[in-house]
């Protein structure tokens, strides 16, 4: 069942079982008709409280009520699905079987887990399932899920590869004159910058300095509900292999950023990065990173880049359209899963940005 997502098989739920993030517990789901297993789901459990900071890049007072709010009624989250990607990555079922049925089934394995969290003292605020598009979210159009508030955040930002592009040069080409002086603009700014695909032996060496550029990043979000830890990146290394590429940037032989890569079949899934702050502005290099991302990716004949849902507008900006993701989420207290929609509305962090077409 997990043929088709690399996010739901056994190498990847390997690094899940070892290398997840400290306030993050995860179970995998098996569901059964008899003896056949029809379906496979990810959860994982959050622990807010356990994290120091949800993001430093806004310090309002909506901001810090907000981080109240959670710590005091929000803090213990379910989620069926991947908190660290992107996308539908909760479930896969047997198409033998009416999506009713088995979505019948992983809500009750849902109960299950909150009834054992409960058990062990750490009984859960919120169960939220999450990331779908419109039309996957229409299996949920059941009693079962009556008592949940659908919501809408971020969009993921997909970049999806044209036939007519058999080379890097060929989407470069296709540019409109604005976006391809920006193209030559940024090139020009990292002309010094050596990039290099880093081995296991690599990532162990600079680990420390990988981490220290990946909290740069991470601590400017706006909200966080985890951080990785130093080993995280090596363990996908060793668990992936091949399917994972890591990409070190160097000025002076210093690492000055990184980003990394998924392989999932036909697509490319952006994973984290870091850089530093000055040498980002200094040398345009986040953008450069999305050029190197777009042109491995063409070359390898892969169809779609999922670039997720941070940095939406310069993402846009080389290409990748928005697609509206929903959730589920529901207050396990009956009295406060009256406000959740109205608290969900205020505490949703507001990014304006504009929509951008850089092709001819």
């Amino acid at each position: 069942m997990a043929t088709n997502n690399i996010f739901l098989n056994r190498e990847y739920l390997k690094i899940l079982e070892t290398a997840a993030p400290d306030n993050m517990t995860c179970h995998f789901i098996g569901l059964f008709n008899n003896e056949e297993i029809i379906g496979i789901a990810v959860s994982q459990f959050l622990d807010l409280s356990q994290i120091p900071s949800f993001g430093d890049r806004d310090n309002c007072l909506r901001t810090k009520i907000r981080n109240f709010v959670f710590k005091q009624f929000g803090s213990k989250v379910l989620i069926i699905g991947n908190n660290m990607l992107t996308g539908q990555n909760a479930f896969a079922f047997n198409k033998k079987n009416p999506p009713k049925k088995v979505i019948k089934l992983l809500k009750e394995a849902t109960e299950a887990l909150e009834n054992n969290f409960k058990k062990q003292g750490h009984k859960p605020h919120l169960t939220i399932f999450k990331d779908f598009s419109e039309k996957e979210l229409k299996i949920f159009n059941s009693p079962e899920f009556d008592s949940f508030y659908r919501f809408s955040t971020q969009p993921n930002m997909i970049f999806n590869i044209r036939d007519s592009w058999q080379i890097f040069d060929d989407y470069v080409a296709n540019k409109n004159k604005k976006y391809r002086d920006q193209y030559k603009r940024a090139r020009k700014k990292s002309s010094e910058v050596i990039k290099q695909k880093m081995s296991l032996e690599d990532i162990q060496k600079h680990k420390d300095r990988i981490h220290d550029l990946y909290l740069n990043v991470a601590q400017k979000a706006a909200f966080n509900t985890f951080y990785l830890d130093e080993n995280h990146f090596e363990t996908f290394k060793k668990n992936l292999k091949d399917k994972f590429l890591f990409y070190g940037y160097f000025d002076d032989n210093k690492l000055i950023g990184f980003n990394t890569l998924i392989k999932n079949n036909s697509d490319i899934d952006t994973y984290f990065l870091g850089y530093d702050e000055h040498c980002q502005k200094e040398k345009m290099l986040y953008l450069n990173m999305l050029y190197d991302m777009i042109g491995y990716s063409i070359n390898k004949k892969y169809s779609r880049i999922i670039f997720a849902r941070t940095a939406l507008e310069i993402k846009s900006s080389v290409g990748a359209t928005a697609v509206n993701m929903f959730g589920l989420i529901k207050h396990n207290n009956p009295i406060l899963n009256l406000f959740v929609s109205k608290t969900f509305s205020y505490f949703e962090p507001k990014i304006e940005w504009q929509e951008r077409n850089p092709f001819q």
